[in-house]
């Protein structure tokens, strides 16, 4: 197995941040069939295959802020008003993903992108462990 950590920085509010270029050119530099699996080690992020641009992560977006609201329900409280729904969260939208990779390229959906959901507007900064298992 390969293994490479990228790091980001998701920014100061919730946010669904695209890393399909990074897994992209993890995935091409492999240059051969395998699985891609990309996992947040974080408590308090997730990962999503999902359409972004088109208004898609804006909505993942308020659903999770329906279901997970940023008030003061949570018993996890310490942080920004709402932080213990940041930690419900990866129950919904896991910290992980796999995706197929056919000669160095991956077996996305034509409108498919990777992201990390991030509703933890108390740490911005994030890594990433892209692994790839060959054929």
């Amino acid at each position: 197995m390969r293994s490479q950590i990228i790091s980001l920085t998701t920014g100061s509010r919730e946010t669904v941040f695209d890393i399909t270029p990074q897994c992209a050119d993890f995935a091409r530099e492999q240059g051969e069939d395998g699985l891609l699996h990309v996992f947040v080690p974080h408590a308090t992020a997730g990962v999503a295959i999902i359409e972004l641009g088109a208004g898609s992560d804006d909505d993942l977006l308020a659903a999770l802020g329906d279901v997970l609201p940023a008030d003061d329900r949570w018993r996890h409280a310490h942080g920004s008003r709402g932080h213990g729904r940041s930690h419900v969260m990866p129950a919904l939208v896991p910290p992980y993903a796999s995706i197929p990779v056919l000669g160095g390229r991956m077996a996305l959906g034509t409108w498919q992108s990777i992201a990390i959901v991030d509703l933890n507007v108390d740490n911005s900064e994030r890594q990433v462990r892209l692994s790839f298992l060959s054929d």
